[in-house]
C-alpha cells in the first residue's frame, strides 16, 4: 500500500491531466509551456511525457488558471487536515474568489481590513491617499477555527473566566478564525504575471495584526530562469512548491540544458524550491 501523500500526488496529477490543465496540443506543445521558447516546450514537453498527457487542444489560460486553483485546492483537502498528529485543530480549506463571502478580511489577523475598505468607499479623498494595497485575495487559504474552552482544558484547568480574554485561539473571546496558510496557484509565470504573488505575500505580511501565516507559491512553470525570478531570495514568500518537481529536474538533465540545471540545483538546495508533496507536511509547522 502506498503511503497517503505519494497516493495523493498521483491523484493530483491524475487531475491536471483528466481537467485539461495538462495537455499537449496538435503541434507537441505542453500547455504550461511558452511555445515562443524552444527550451521551455523541450523540458515541458519532458515532463509531460513522464506524466503521460493527452493530445489534444490546450484549454483557455483563464480556464486552466481557475481549474489549477480547484485541483491543489482539492489534494490539500485530502492529506493537509489528516496530519492532527502533526498539527491538530479544526481545519478548513476554501478557494477564494469575487463570489465568495469568505474574505481575507474573514480573518483574525486581517479583521481590520474590512472597516478600512469601509472608509475608503465612503471617502474618496482617502481611497485615493491609500489606494488598495492592503486588500489581499489569495487563492487558496487553510484557516483554524477557534477552540472551546472544553478543548483547550482537555488535559487539565489551562484556562478560566479571569485569563486569555484576548486570546486569538479561544472561541469565548469572539475572534474570527485564524488564517494558517496563504497557497497562491500559478500554473505558469509568463512576464510579470507571477509577481502578484510576492505582491500579495507582502501586503499579507504589513497589513497583518498577529501571526503570519504560511505564503507560499505552487506553480506548473517549467522554466528554471522563471522560477527563479519568483523563488530566489527570502523575506516573502516561504517557498515555491513546482507541480512536478521530480519530473522537471529529470527532463532538464534528458536535455543537457546545463544553465538550467544550475539554476535548478541552487533553488533546491537553498530550499527554496520544493516538490508538491513537501507542501501538506511543511504546513504543519
Amino acid at each position: 500500500m502506498n503511503a497517503l501523500i505519494s497516493e495523493a500526488r498521483k491523484k493530483y496529477h491524475q487531475a491536471l491531466l483528466s481537467n485539461g490543465v495538462l495537455t499537449v496540443d496538435n503541434k507537441g506543445i505542453p500547455s504550461n509551456a511558452d511555445s515562443s521558447s524552444k527550451l521551455s516546450v523541450n523540458i515541458a514537453k519532458g515532463i509531460t511525457d513522464l506524466l503521460m498527457a493527452e493530445t489534444h487542444d490546450k484549454a483557455v489560460g483563464q480556464t486552466s488558471g481557475a481549474k489549477f486553483e480547484q485541483i491543489n485546492m482539492d489534494s490539500l483537502s485530502s492529506t493537509f487536515p489528516l496530519l492532527q498528529n502533526l498539527r491538530p485543530g479544526k481545519w478548513h480549506i476554501a478557494k477564494l474568489g469575487n463570489r465568495n463571502s469568505i474574505k481575507t478580511s474573514s480573518f483574525s489577523q486581517y479583521e481590520h481590513l474590512e472597516y478600512l475598505n469601509q472608509l475608503t468607499k465612503s471617502d474618496p479623498r482617502l481611497a485615493a491617499s491609500m489606494g488598495n494595497d492592503y486588500m489581499v485575495a489569495p487563492d487558496v487559504v487553510i484557516y483554524r477555527e477557534l477552540e472551546e474552552d472544553e478543548v483547550i482544558n482537555a488535559n487539565g484547568r489551562i484556562v478560566d473566566s479571569s485569563i486569555c480574554l484576548q486570546s486569538d485561539i479561544r472561541k469565548v473571546c469572539g475572534g474570527l478564525p485564524v488564517l494558517h496558510a496563504s497557497i497562491s496557484a500559478k500554473w505558469t509565470m509568463r512576464s510579470d504575471r507571477a509577481q502578484n504573488s510576492r505582491t500579495e505575500a507582502l501586503g499579507l505580511i504589513r497589513n497583518r495584526k498577529g501571526r503570519l501565516p504560511h505564503i507560499v507559491v505552487v506553480t506548473g512553470e517549467p522554466m528554471p530562469a522563471r522560477l527563479v525570478s519568483l523563488a530566489l531570495g527570502t523575506g516573502d514568500i516561504d517557498c515555491v512548491y513546482h507541480f512536478a518537481l521530480y519530473e522537471l529536474v529529470k527532463s532538464v538533465e534528458s536535455i543537457q540544458a546545463e544553465d538550467s540545471i544550475e539554476l535548478l540545483n541552487i533553488l533546491i538546495k537553498g530550499k527554496r524550491l520544493k516538490d508538491i508533496s513537501d507542501l501538506p507536511l511543511d504546513l504543519t509547522v
